[in-house]
């Protein structure tokens, strides 16, 4: 069930990453599999721990060793063998082929740097232009997400925290990347800006064709901007599709926990139903499917082995015990209010 490969932006195939401590060692990613098309929006969900930016850290080769370690799997990156590419290719790629906007703007910008100049290192970076050019391009840039030209002479602590991932994001555009690593973007941010943001990201994104990976746990952002989503747990992909595969046909009993947690706005007086338990120890996996100690669904089998992939189209699977032969023989399959 593979996409053809000449049309992909990004094809991560079975990665596993580990960090090992004196302590422990915690898998982050066990099996991780994504495939990303030219100008794609896809959204990576789940909840805290699940292994989501460590997928993103990974696409950008910048997994901190030691104490991480990818053990196996391949991430091709527009053609590029990641886990091959040197530190000198990641240098170039990082910036031109694909960039990463993380959660926390201030940590992503210099204090003592004006932003213009911030920006800017990029265009010389990348584009290989002399300051003057650079600077030009930049104040285009801001222009470009919504911000005067001649604020790029003011420093960080003189911008909002909207105004900050502004620029973090006019820095990601600045060298013209196939694909853009989105990491929790607007978590910071009050509801107002952050639909402003949204919107900001969606049009950039769509007026220069880029690829982007929307990291979140928040399904309304998924509904606003995606076109496919992965919903991960425990480090894997568990279930795939359209937007309208995994809002309106949900088969995974954690996809459908993730929607049943969400408020009913049409019925204020109906309680929540929230997925019991925690997120498994990434240190101490359990079993078979590690979704198996949460599930309302659970059979012997789920605790001894993991599910393979069963598809219900082209696009749309789902890693799920209740999916085998005999359970949709007898009509074996979820459904949510």
């Amino acid at each position: 069930m593979s996409e053809d490969n000449k049309d992909l932006m990004l094809n991560i195939d079975s990665l596993y990453v580990e960090y090992r401590t004196d302590d422990a060692i915690v898998k982050a990613l066990n099996g991780m599999s994504l495939q990303i098309r030219h100008g794609e929006t896809h959204g990576l969900v789940g909840e805290t721990g699940a292994g989501k930016t460590t997928t993103g850290l990974a696409i950008m080769k910048l997994i901190p060793d030691p104490p991480g370690v990818v053990v196996s799997g391949d991430i091709q990156l527009n053609y590029l063998d990641v886990q091959k590419a040197t530190e000198k290719q990641m240098e170039h790629v990082r910036g031109s082929v694909v960039s990463m906007i993380f959660q926390d703007p201030m940590t992503s910008l210099n204090p003592v740097m004006v932003v213009e100049d911030q920006i800017a290192e990029v265009f010389e970076q990348h584009e290989k232009v002399n300051h003057a050019e650079a600077i030009k391009r930049t104040h285009e840039m801001l222009e470009l997400v919504g911000i005067p030209a001649e604020r790029g002479k003011e420093y960080p602590h003189q911008f909002s925290g909207g105004m900050k991932q502004r620029v973090v994001i006019a820095m990601a555009l600045a060298g013209s990347p196939g694909l853009i690593i989105a990491d929790e973007p607007t978590t910071a941010l009050d509801v107002t800006i952050q639909a402003q943001v949204l919107k900001m990201m969606k049009d950039l994104k769509d007026r220069l064709g880029t690829a982007m990976l929307m990291i979140t746990h928040d399904l309304g952002i998924v509904a606003e901007i995606c076109d496919k989503v992965s919903v991960v747990y425990a480090g894997r992909v568990i279930e795939h599709g359209t937007l309208e595969d995994i809002f309106d046909r949900t088969r995974h009993p954690y996809t459908e926990g993730l929607f049943n947690s969400l408020p009913n706005l049409r019925d204020r007086k109906a309680m929540l139903k929230p997925i019991k338990g925690l997120m498994p120890d990434p240190a101490n996996l359990p079993g078979g499917c590690p979704f198996h100690p949460r599930c309302n669904y659970v059979m012997d089998i789920c605790s001894t082995e993991r599910a393979p992939r069963v598809y219900r189209t082209e696009e749309h699977y789902v890693a799920c015990h209740l999916y085998n032969a005999d359970n949709i023989q007898q009509g074996g399959m979820i459904q949510r209010d």
